[in-house]
Formats: structure tokens, C-alpha cells, sequence
């Protein structure tokens, strides 16, 4: 793109340019890149693949000192690099790594050093009070600067970003606009979660359908995604408030739901699955 930019300049104003002086210089990290060094990454340091992928694609090379810096999950696997928001594969170490390299705010953390707040507003909203944490603790913040750059942050997320915007784009007065078709369409993929017909869905109901197309989610996560289609604030998505969530993204005045994507990919899972026949299977039962 720079290239191209420098090109259309010099064309634009009849300008003489002389050889290029950085072709063949390497960004930062890419002397020793390589397709394959995430597996590398994955190897030697025990990261999950999908974590390895992005770090060896952001730092190239310099991938292997943010690996030094993650820390050990407990889990028996991954065994280090402990997630900032478990939807996104950006982890704690990360964070560390660009104090290092002279990140010193929040909101720079979130936007330009990880992309989250570009990615999913409310994946770094969540992700916030542990980037703070661990910021603190670098930069030997007190509790007052703690608080300051967790408001900081969450009025860039508000104002900048457009989370306030997003949040306001469905209340409990949201009209339903939908086709018959469209409504017996949803309401199936309600039920899907609803399996006992209660007119409403819970974050236990999410979490027996997820476990049941073998997706792991935290709690936490969960508890956010569901409020954020929970109008009335009473722990539960009714079927209403599910309808009303479509309605908006058909309008176009919601988009990125995490719930809507949730649902319609588990809903595609379910369906997938074909049964496996036992009859041939060594004298299955």
C-alpha cells in the first residue's frame, strides 16, 4: 500500500523518483519468518495452534520473546499462554510485551497493540480489567491511575469506538419486523437451546448445547454475551427479546451480536452431525 501511495504521488504531480531504497528490507520481525515457525511456537514453548498462528503472523520472528513472557496456564494443555478474552487469541503476554515496547496507556493496548477494541468492542471492554492489572503491575500504577485508565478506556470504547451507539441500538420498545417464514426460522433456533419449551434460555441452557458440539466457553463470557440481548436484566433471553435481537440485524441497526453468531453456529453443528450407525460396528448394541 505504501508503494502504491508513493506511486500514484509521484504520478499525480509528474514528480522524478530514483530507485526504490527499501526493497528487500525486512519490518521488524521478518528475517527469520518463516509459514512454518508457529509450529515451532507450538513445540517448544507448548501454545495452542490457533495462539502460535497469530503471534508468529504479528511479530514474526520476535514471536519467540513473547512466548518466553506467557505465562503457565495449569491446564494440561495449552501449558502457557493464558488468553486475555477466550473468543480472541491474544494473551497476557502480549500485554507485557508491549510495555516493552513503550506501550504505556490502555487504550493503546487495546487498539493499537492488540486490535482488539477494532475486532469486537465488547471482547475489549471484557478484556480491560486484566490488561489494567497487568499494566499496574509493570508500570507500578496505584490504585487511583488503575481506575483512571479503566475509565479512560471504557469512554474511548463508549464515544470512539461506538459501543454506546451499539448498546442503545436495542431496547425492550424494539419493534419485531419479520416474515412468518422468518419468525418459524428462529423460533426452531430458539429451541434449540430452549429444549424444555420454557419460553426463555439461561446461560445453563447455553452451556448444555455448546457441550454438546464440544465448544468451551468461560462462564464469564456467557454471563456477558446473554446480557447484552437481556433487556429486562432478569438473568434469561426470552423468545421475544430473541426476536427482537433478529429483527434489528435484519434492519441492519445491530451487527456482530455475539449471541446471533453463537446460536446460528451452534444451530449449523447440531444439524451436521450425522449418527453414527452401530449395527455394523462389531456386533454394536
Amino acid at each position: 500500500m505504501a508503494e502504491d501511495t508513493i506511486d500514484a504521488a509521484i504520478k499525480a504531480h509528474n514528480l522524478k523518483a530514483g530507485p526504490s531504497k527499501t526493497v528487500g528490507l525486512f519490518l521488524q520481525g521478518g528475517k527469520d519468518w518463516s509459514p512454518t515457525l508457529y509450529i515451532r511456537l507450538v513445540q517448544d514453548y507448548g501454545l495452542e495452534s490457533e495462539v502460535a498462528q497469530h503471534l508468529a503472523a504479528t511479530y514474526g520472528d520476535k514471536a519467540f520473546e513473547v512466548a518466553k513472557m506467557a505465562s503457565v496456564t495449569g491446564k494440561r494443555w495449552p501449558i502457557v499462554g493464558v488468553r486475555l478474552v477466550s473468543e480472541f487469541p491474544y494473551i497476557e503476554a502480549e500485554v507485557k510485551y508491549g510495555i516493552k515496547e513503550y506501550a504505556c496507556t490502555a487504550v493503546d493496548m487495546i487498539s493499537r497493540r492488540t486490535r482488539l477494541a477494532f475486532l469486537n468492542v465488547q471482547a475489549a471492554e471484557e478484556a480491560l480489567p486484566r490488561i489494567v492489572e497487568l499494566m499496574g503491575k509493570e508500570l507500578n500504577w496505584d490504585d487511583h491511575k488503575k481506575q483512571e485508565e479503566l475509565e479512560t478506556a471504557k469512554k474511548f470504547l463508549y464515544y470512539e469506538m461506538g459501543y454506546k451507539s451499539r448498546s442503545e441500538q436495542l431496547t425492550d420498545s424494539s419493534e419485531i419486523s419479520l416474515l412468518p417464514s422468518d419468525i418459524d426460522r428462529y423460533k426452531k433456533r430458539f429451541h434449540k437451546f430452549d429444549a424444555d419449551q420454557k419460553g426463555f434460555i439461561t446461560i445453563v441452557d447455553v452451556q448444555r448445547v455448546l457441550e454438546n458440539i464440544n465448544i468451551q466457553m468461560d462462564e464469564n463470557t456467557l454471563h456477558e454475551i446473554l446480557n447484552e440481548v437481556d433487556l429486562n436484566k432478569n438473568g434469561q433471553v426470552e423468545l421475544n427479546e430473541f426476536l427482537q435481537l433478529m429483527s434489528a440485524i435484519q434492519k441492519g441497526r445491530v451487527s456482530g451480536s455475539r449471541l446471533a453468531i453463537l446460536m446460528k453456529t451452534a444451530e449449523e453443528n447440531l444439524e451436521g452431525r450425522v449418527p453414527i450407525p452401530v449395527d455394523r460396528s462389531c456386533g454394536g448394541l
